[in-house]
């Protein structure tokens, strides 16, 4: 007798808890703007980050709370249009990004320091002397980044990443996994792009890999708009100043400078 009342007991509680908990949820209910769910389906579902929200359900929300609409680098103009449909405004304009790798050190060309034969991952063996190659600055060829990508828009073949323009969304997540930090997000796909990062002097670049920046400054000196400067060692561009002209190109010596179409 004493168990069966125990059990009612229980179970009338139980049944007084539920009740509580359906009438709070019910008058407690926040009410979600129905176009964050329309505006989300416009979006890849990438979660990259690239927008600088945590993920598309977060930048969903920001773009119903005011956000600008273009901002979702792997959905491109599909997904602002999407968005300012459901939004009712302008999408604007939404600027083309791919990923770039800046080193041209594939195996025949950059020296070796060591044979390395631990863990498959270029983060692990950056951290054996900066990796197998002389060149510390270079890709270390693993794949960390290949394996990041979402989309298989970057490979690597002989020891050096590359990546297919035409699958790359620009989402960032390459950049991110690469440990040598030599992946760049470019959006200036008519100017060139200097796919070296080594700062060490010209003397010691050449002697670890046959086509690194030097240093020689025969890019600065030939650039009509002042748009190329070396800078420790390593010749970068000023976009801002850029015109894409191609002379930089034309002059490198070592060839190490490419316009986006020749990577």
């Amino acid at each position: 007798m004493t168990i069966a009342i125990a059990v009612v007991l229980v179970t009338v509680v139980g049944l007084i808890g539920a009740g509580i908990l359906v009438l709070a949820a019910k008058f407690m209910q926040v009410e979600e703007d129905p176009r964050i769910g329309q505006v989300q389906a416009c979006l890849p579902g990438a979660n990259c980050g690239a927008c600088g929200y945590a993920g598309c359900a977060d930048y969903a929300k920001a773009i119903v709370e005011g956000a600008p609409v273009n901002k979702c680098v792997p959905g491109g103009a599909a997904a602002a249009q999407g968005a300012a449909a459901v939004m009712g405004v302008d999408a604007g304009e939404t600027a083309v990004v791919n990923a770039v790798v800046g080193c041209k050190g594939a195996n025949e060309i950059c020296k070796r320091q060591y044979e390395y034969e631990g863990v498959s991952s270029c983060r692990a063996a950056a951290a054996m002397y900066g990796g197998p190659f002389a060149c510390p600055y270079g890709c270390i060829g693993f794949g960390d980044c290949e394996k990041a990508c979402p989309f298989g828009a970057i490979h690597v073949e002989n020891g050096l990443a590359h990546v297919d323009p035409a699958k790359c969304t620009g989402c960032g997540m390459c950049k991110e996994a690469c440990p040598q930090k030599i992946i760049w997000m470019h959006s200036s796909q008519d100017k060139p792009v200097v796919m070296c990062a080594n700062h060490e002097k010209g003397a010691i670049t050449n002697k670890e890999c046959s086509i690194g920046c030097i240093a020689c400054m025969k890019c600065e000196k030939n650039c009509p708009e002042g748009a190329i400067k070396v800078n420790n060692f390593v010749a970068r561009i000023d976009y801002d100043k850029c015109t894409g002209c191609g002379k930089c190109v034309e002059v490198c010596p070592r060839h190490v400078i490419a316009m986006p179409a020749d990577f």
